[in-house]
């Protein structure tokens, strides 16, 4: 129950950060499905209690292909989820058979939103196109999260025109690991001055190097 309120923390400073109004569309990544559904239940409330206008808002949840139970469901038309084993590096969503699953396919149906799951190889674009154009290095969700907004902007399920909130819930330093032999994480030095002065050149175009 304390997780459950707490998750709905996010709504509170996206409603905040908004200055009191609600999204037209929130694109949430998705575990074990309690973030997406109580994101939706603090949007109600913020409206029922006064503090913003209810307005109509769409959730849109984001999985991995390799762990999509809820997308799935969304998809069917039918909230009863099937479980299903995971095989994603987006491994902080890996929940095959998620305890809020249900509720969250049946919150995204209720908004008219959508589900949708992306491959690895699309997480990978994902956390690459958030980094170049935001600086922001996030995790394999994130990954999932920007991957997905693009693949549904593509399909026409999120208008360009109208602003939609991006989740990312994770730093990419957690995730390294997932981007071994994918993307040019440069090369790695031990906490020393002289093995930096070694790696990295005083004039010229500086290597790429990151502290180990």
């Amino acid at each position: 129950a304390f997780y459950g309120e707490g998750s709905k923390a996010l709504a509170y400073e996206v409603a905040e950060q908004l200055g009191w109004r609600l999204p037209p569309a929130i694109v949430i990544p998705m575990a074990g499905g309690s973030l997406i559904t109580r994101v939706g239940k603090a949007f109600k409330e913020l409206s029922e209690v006064g503090l913003l206008e209810a307005t109509p808002f769409k959730l849109i949840g984001a999985q991995a292909t390799g762990c999509s139970p809820i997308t799935m469901a969304v998809k069917s038309g039918n909230p009863e989820y099937q479980p299903q084993k995971p095989s994603t590096i987006a491994r902080s969503l890996a929940i095959g058979s998620p305890a809020d699953g249900y509720y969250a396919a049946r919150s995204i149906m209720k908004t008219g939103g959508a589900g949708e799951d992306v491959t690895d190889d699309e997480i990978v674009g994902g956390m690459r196109l958030l980094a170049e154009t935001e600086g922001i290095f996030g995790e394999t969700a994130a990954g999932v999260t920007i991957a997905v907004a693009r693949k549904l902007f593509e399909q026409g399920k999120i208008l360009r025109d109208d602003e939609t909130v991006l989740c990312v819930t994770g730093n990419g330093m957690k995730t390294l690991d997932a981007l071994q032999g994918k993307l040019d994480l440069g090369i790695t030095i031990r906490p020393r001055l002289e093995e930096f002065e070694a790696a990295v050149p005083r004039a010229g175009q500086p290597s790429v190097a990151s502290v180990g």
